[in-house]
């Protein structure tokens, strides 16, 4: 059937619509589930537009590790909003349906997001070493000029990543069936529903994320590198240890982001894939953007005096 499918692509009825199977067909889970993802949302979003406003409002936050996070909850935020709101309604519809370019586009989206975040991860890695491996050239090395055009660049590949592959998904044909087993549109499971060869597809999807994720996990890895050789060098512990302070919050992101994508691709292949391709999911696309700005106001005493003395000057104007 698949191979006479892929035949006569034309011979077929072209979809328009994909319906998503979800993460439960039972009524009284969806709307637990939809109370569950609906608190996930509106802490994401109001944990990371408490980041933004904070760190505009303190001008001690004016600096580029500061600019990079301000920049990180906004990538979060865009992240979480691609697929969440569409889920959410989905598990109040009867018909959890979305087009296909629709779906098209709400996949270049997830893909921008991904691959943004992942590169201003770097840029943040790279701005903790200066800090730390050549503290006297800080200013020179990380200047607004340097800053902007570190984000302008993760933006860029972000941009480049997600056309490259969305150009690719656009020249596939969908004639049936049109069931996704997932919540949101990955290309994944949209190769699977595709009637036409998606082997180009398959291998510029590979190669785009294996080439671009290699690049983003070195240049964080050997920033991380020479940093630990600089901390191990620091003669007092509590020199050492307010070092490696400033690097807590940013390698626990780093670590859940980069696990995740470990897991996604050492699993084995006996364990259902649909399952995990949803939990991996959920976990790099709605509990990280969520876990970002609170780990990093949890874990960052100057973040935490900002925030205090925002509330302090909102209790006073009340």
């Amino acid at each position: 059937l698949q191979e006479e499918r892929l035949r006569e692509p034309h011979n077929q009825t072209t979809v328009t619509e994909f319906i998503f199977l979800g993460l439960s067909s039972d009524p009284q889970m969806q709307i637990f589930l939809f109370s569950v993802f609906l608190v996930i949302y509106l802490i994401t979003l109001g944990g990371n537009i408490v980041i933004m406003l904070v760190i505009r409002a303190d001008s001690h936050l004016h600096t580029p590790m500061y600019f990079f996070l301000f920049h990180l909850s906004f990538v979060d935020i865009c992240y979480s909003s691609v697929t969440v709101p569409n889920m959410l309604m989905n598990f109040l519809a009867e018909r959890k349906t979305i087009s296909v370019i629709g779906c098209i586009a709400q996949m270049f989206f997830m893909l921008l997001s991904a691959a943004t975040e992942a590169f201003i991860l770097s840029a943040m890695a790279y701005d903790r070493y200066a800090a730390i491996c050549d503290p006297l050239h800080y200013m020179e090395r990380m200047s607004t000029r340097i800053c902007v055009q570190l984000v302008n660049g993760a933006w860029a590949i972000g941009v480049f990543h997600a056309l490259l592959n969305t150009v690719f998904t656009l020249k596939l044909h969908f004639c049936g069936p049109s069931q996704i087993s997932h919540f949101s549109c990955e290309l994944p499971p949209l190769l699977r529903l595709s009637c036409t060869e998606t082997l180009t597809t398959e291998v510029v999807l590979h190669t785009s994320f294996l080439t671009f994720a290699s690049i983003s996990f070195l240049l964080t890895l050997i920033s991380y590198i020479h940093i630990i050789f600089s901390i191990l060098r620091i003669r007092s512990a509590e020199g050492r240890n307010k070092a490696f302070s400033t690097c807590s919050s940013h390698l626990i992101v780093v670590g859940l982001l980069y696990l995740t994508a470990f897991l996604q691709y050492t699993k084995p292949s006996s364990v259902s894939s649909v399952v995990l391709d949803e939990i991996f999911s959920i976990q790099y696309s709605i509990l990280t953007p969520m876990l970002n700005p609170i780990i990093y106001s949890l874990k960052n005493k100057e973040v935490k005096t900002a925030l205090r003395k925002m509330l302090g000057k909102l209790k006073f104007l009340n």
